[in-house]
Order: structure tokens, then sequence, then C-alpha cells
């Protein structure tokens, strides 16, 4: 899932932001930026953390969204977390920010690496928006030709305000589940059961743990 690094670069003032639009439209991200992880809980803990320390990741509603790409090494039987997004295809409002999610990758190290998702933050919500959980990934599972293990696709939400933890979603596109991680492990708190993103909530569930 590799492609010519050449086309029109992101923001240059951080680091961990490396990502261009390429001639052919689509926007692709270096890698990796953290990783190896073993587990995709390891991944989204770490992740969360880092990816909510951006310059505005934290802002509230004046704040600005990253976004980022999970993806999985065969060979390493390892999980890792591209570097990071900035652009976006539309201006963000007070109330809705937006952030475009990359689709390919360039990690030469890893040439066979299979994307098995994205990530990206909230400044100023920790759930899901509609519109995440409307959203589609084809196709919704990868097999690795090494090992034959399935990896069903994701997408990540972090949100971190003040000194409270960061909090981290998952929204499997395969099972249309929504999982919190909490206590190191995802546990699932609802299933989207419509095309417009509209959730059903497991009994005893929500969005924060009482």
């Amino acid at each position: 899932m590799l492609a010519l690094s050449t086309g029109t670069l992101g923001c240059g003032t951080n680091p961990n932001v490396r990502v261009r639009r390429l001639e052919n439209g689509r926007l692709q991200v270096d890698g990796p930026l953290a990783g190896p992880f073993k587990t995709t809980e390891e991944l989204a803990a770490a992740g969360c953390e880092l990816m909510t320390r951006q310059g505005g990741a934290s802002a509230g509603p004046t704040g600005s969204e990253y976004c980022a790409l999970n993806y999985y090494a065969p060979d390493e039987d390892a999980f890792y977390l591209s570097y990071l997004s900035d652009f976006r295809d539309r201006a963000d409002t007070r109330e809705a920010k937006t952030c475009s999610m990359p689709e390919l990758l360039n990690d030469p190290e890893r040439v066979n690496a299979i994307i098995t998702g994205g990530d990206h933050t909230h400044p100023h919500n920790p759930r899901f928006s509609a519109a995440d959980l409307s959203g589609k990934w084809h196709p919704t599972r990868a097999v690795s030709p090494r090992s034959g293990r399935v990896l069903q696709r994701e997408l990540y939400v972090f949100n971190k305000r003040g000194n409270a933890p960061c909090t981290a979603y998952s929204f499997n596109y395969a099972t249309r589940i929504v999982a919190a991680l909490r206590d190191g492990q995802w546990v699932p708190i609802g299933q989207v059961y419509d095309d417009r993103g509209n959730i059903r909530m497991f009994e005893g569930m929500g969005w924060h743990v009482e």
C-alpha cells in the first residue's frame, strides 16, 4: 500500500505531521511515528496520548483535528501508528472539526504493511460523530498472507481535556460495534444500526465510566 512520495506537503511546523497530497489527489503519510505494538489496545493507548498532545488537539471548540493510519506489519506480527495528517477538505467551524484521512502509507521498511484503519482526535467532544459512524472502509477486513490472520478495520477517536484521562473509542467497520478502551481492554458499548451513524447503546453501557 505504498505510493510515490511526490506532491504537495502538509504543514512543516510540526515534525509529527508528514503528509502529502499526490498528483492523483490522494493523501499519503509516512510511517512509523510510534510502535511496534503487540495489540490494538496498546496502539490506541499510546496513540491517544501522543496525538492529543499536538498543537490544538485538546483546545476544545477552538481546537483542530489530526488524522493518522494504523497498520500491521506481518513480518513482525506488530501494529504501528503512522505520522499525522493535518489536511482538511473543508473549513472548521466552532461546532464541527474535520481532518482528511490519508489513504496511502509510505513505510519503506515495511513494504507489505496492511492498513488496518485510522485515528483522529476530537478537540471538543470525546464521542464519535454521526459522520464518523456513517463512514465506510472497503474492504472492512484484510487477511495477512503470512499467517492467515484476519484483521478487521477500525476507526479510533481520541480526546483529552485538561488533567482528565485520555479517552479512546473504536468503531469496527466490519461488525459496526463501538467499543471504549477501559483498563487497557476494548469494552463493547454499542452498535451502529443504520447508514446515518445512529448507535444503539448496550444495556448498562455509555460513553463515560460512571
